[in-house]
């Protein structure tokens, strides 16, 4: 698997995959101090929890689960000397639907970060990554 980052300017980057979708990087901010595309770190941190999160819902489907939401916050800390790695990191799952068993969810989070999540079990040598999670019954 090759992946290409073509510069634009300054600090701004077009990611690439072979398939043609692209994604833009920088670290740069706008006049409001707003973001003006994905930090490389935000970056991590979303393949890390779309690397769980495929995981998890396709199990959750697999045990016919009626979930009708699914939401995956990955939140971080790190450390104030450069490089300014994570300390910590925690996945929080929100899955909302109709009778939704937390023992179900609970048990595909386990099989994503025991077996299955290659991100996971890359960065969790590095780092403790702890997950939560909450089901919550639709109307």
């Amino acid at each position: 698997m090759e992946l290409t980052l073509n510069w634009k300017e300054d600090l701004n980057f077009e990611g690439s995959n072979p398939s043609g979708q692209s994604v833009y990087i920088s670290n740069e901010r706008d006049e409001q101090g707003n973001r003006t595309g994905f930090s490389p770190i935000h970056l991590l941190a979303l393949g890390l929890g779309s690397c769980t999160a495929m995981d998890v819902i396709s199990i959750l489907q697999k045990k016919k689960q009626a979930v009708e939401d699914f939401e995956v916050k990955v939140s971080y800390e790190r450390r104030d000397e450069h490089p300014t790695i994570w300390t910590s990191a925690n996945i929080e799952y929100i899955a909302t639907g109709k009778g939704i068993d937390p023992s179900a969810l609970e048990r595909s989070i386990q099989l994503s970060v025991e077996k299955y999540c290659a991100a996971h079990a890359m960065l969790s040598k590095a780092v403790d990554i702890t997950t939560s999670f909450q089901v919550i019954e639709s109307e």
